[in-house]
């Protein structure tokens, strides 16, 4: 698990839209957060890959994230969601994909599948009208 530093990150306060009375006109209380992650020093080169592509429409032709975060009324809470949905991320990014080995089918295996498509076979035709022979 990689944790990213503070000092990595930059955050932009701005005042949120939407309802909330006379308080949301006068405190600037939603977070933009950039976190440089194409010359970040704490991400390998595979993390750091894979972060820009689980980004996608987040992430900037620059390799810089921006996560917006207005969801609570106040500036320390906004400000640990984006860090925390960051750090999600991340942590998504951290775990290598485990690529499945092809495998091809015993022989007994085929076998047993066509005795068993065998013995079906039977049973269902067994079920029509006996023949007037």
């Amino acid at each position: 698990m990689t944790v990213i530093p503070e000092h990595e990150l930059e955050f932009r306060f701005f005042r949120s839209g939407g309802p909330g009375g006379q308080n949301v006109n006068k405190v600037s209380t939603a977070v933009q957060m950039r976190f440089d992650a194409r010359n970040s020093p704490s991400l390998t080169e595979a993390v750091r890959a894979r972060l820009l592509k689980l980004a996608g429409s987040r992430a900037t032709l620059d390799g810089v994230i921006l996560i917006s975060a207005v969801r609570f009324r106040t500036q320390e809470r906004n400000r640990a969601d984006a860090i925390g949905r960051l750090q999600a991320l991340v942590d998504q990014a951290s775990v290598a994909p485990v690529y499945r080995v092809p495998t091809r089918p015993t022989k007994a295996s085929k076998e047993r599948r066509l005795v068993a498509k065998t013995h079906r076979g039977g049973i269902k035709s067994g079920r029509g009208k006996p023949s007037l022979d």
